[in-house]
């Protein structure tokens, strides 16, 4: 693996070996980083949405089943 850097972007060049289902949860990790990386958003403010999140969900789902 070589890893390069320039002043717009980075270049990652890979082995052809590489399984390309290890390689595309590897790139949707990637995009998750750059896409958040200039969130600032506390643990408190995540586990409130979290919650919030939740009891939407049981509220909306409370007669499945029945």
């Amino acid at each position: 693996m070589v890893i390069e850097r320039t002043k717009k972007e980075v270049i990652i060049r890979l082995s052809p070996d590489i399984d390309t289902e290890d390689l595309q949860k590897f790139l949707n990790y990637a995009r998750y980083k750059e896409l958040t990386a200039n969130f600032k958003v506390s643990q408190e403010q995540v586990d409130d949405l979290v919650s919030q999140i939740k009891t939407d969900w049981k509220t909306d789902n409370k007669n499945i089943g029945s």
